[in-house]
């Protein structure tokens, strides 16, 4: 069994903003000692996560997808490579009928897992992975989902976050991302939820944790994790949640903060101690 944990998010952390793994930060991975358990932890799909674990070399243990909504058990002998271990769903009509209100112009997807998306209207190409279906709103509310997703790629992110918050999101968990996109889960479901129960399941300590993330769906996970990493690319609002700000996604600052966690683990050192590279800023907040 693990004897220490991270998590790690994807998309502006672990991957540059163009969706890339550099080959610095996948080595960077791929040398973070066998007794430290990484868990990637994103809002992505699991088709969406699945090829990029494969070249992160993490074949074994667990990952959350849906930002919390799906726990997988990895396991190359298994269909596809995993086997879903979680799943929280829940019913999207209410809410739905609502964002319908407020956002008229939004695209909604609702997600299929290990199939693709259930979508109102197209999406911007590139941006849903697997068989992406065009439906109408009836057969779109008509079942339990895991995650709901709104984008309005006409809006600024700024517009968008204000119109979101007007609507008066309640009974349910939502981010909203570095463009004009919404993630919606049921409701307590989160990254920290989903790490939380591989936590226990793994046994490890709760000292012996530590995430990075960058944007407002990492924020519980940050404060689940007994050290907490910021990207520097990350909003203020993440940065100030974490124990640590690391460099720019763009600039591979992962890499100096995996190597710390590898020394650490290396000095059996605990987590919640941190682990400040030279090229992180440790906050004193």
């Amino acid at each position: 069994m693990a004897q220490r944990m991270l998590a790690l998010d994807l998309d502006g952390t672990t991957l540059n903003h163009m969706g890339e793994l550099s080959d610095a930060v996948r080595d960077a991975v791929r040398a973070i000692p066998d007794d430290v358990c990484v868990v990637v932890a994103t809002g992505r799909s699991i088709l969406a996560t699945m090829p990029v674990l494969d070249r992160l070399g993490l074949t074994s243990g667990f990952a959350v997808c849906a930002n919390g909504a799906l726990t997988l058990s990895l396991d190359p002998g298994a269909d596809g490579g995993y086997t879903v271990v979680d799943e929280v769903t829940f019913d999207p009509r209410p809410i739905l009928e609502r964002l319908r209100r407020e956002l008229p112009g939004a695209r909604v997807a609702v997600e299929e897992h290990g199939v693709g998306f259930k979508v109102s209207q197209h999406f911007p190409d590139g941006e849903l992975m697997g068989v992406v279906r065009q439906v109408d709103w009836e057969e779109l509310v008509a079942h339990p989902v895991t995650r709901v997703t709104l984008r309005q790629p006409e809006s600024t992110p700024e517009e968008f976050l204000e119109m979101v918050e007007r609507a008066g999101l309640h009974g349910v968990s939502y981010a909203v991302g570095w463009s004009a996109w919404l993630d919606i889960n049921p409701e307590g479901v989160s990254k920290a939820s989903a790490l939380e129960l591989v936590r226990r399941h793994l046994e490890v300590e709760p000292d012996h944790t530590i995430a990075c993330g960058d944007q407002r769906n990492d924020l519980e996970m940050l404060h689940w994790a007994a050290w907490g990493v910021a990207m520097g690319n990350a909003p203020d609002e993440v940065k100030a949640v974490a124990d640590e700000v690391a460099g720019h996604v763009d600039e591979d600052g992962l890499v100096p903060v995996l190597d710390a966690i590898a020394d650490a683990a290396r000095r059996d050192v605990p987590f919640r101690d941190g682990v400040p590279s030279q090229a992180t800023t440790r906050l004193l907040t």
